[in-house]
């Protein structure tokens, strides 16, 4: 697998103002469902994202997920090159994501879809 770049998360604390300012600036639609999925009108060019109120810390956060066939073993990979898991493998019903730190600390995702 290439383990290509698959999906960006915008963080914050205000859904609402937080989406109206990406709609207001850059012409987004931002659903106003819990996952907040963007339409940036693109016509299918780029990647997919949401704006997410996770109601805990951290709160403001930008994160991209990298897909992967076995999110277990990339975050091996990760803390055996010096890296830390940060959420371990978390199900959802559309796959399994995770997040790690690398060496500089920068939180990244991992993304594999559901088969």
């Amino acid at each position: 697998m290439a383990h290509p770049v698959v999906h960006f998360e915008i963080g914050c604390k205000d859904k609402a103002a937080t989406s109206a300012f990406y709609e207001k600036v850059f012409g987004w639609t931002v659903d106003p469902g819990p996952m907040g999925a963007i339409d940036t009108g693109a016509g299918g060019a780029g990647i997919a994202g949401h704006i997410a109120a996770l109601g805990h810390e951290p709160h403001q956060f930008t994160h991209f997920y990298i897909e992967t066939d076995d999110v277990a073993e990339s975050l091996k990979q990760v803390e055996a090159a010096g890296g830390k898991t940060v959420v371990p493998p978390v199900p959802i019903p559309t796959g399994t994501f995770a997040w790690f730190a690398d060496m500089e600390g920068n939180i990244v995702g991992l993304w594999k879809p559901k088969a």
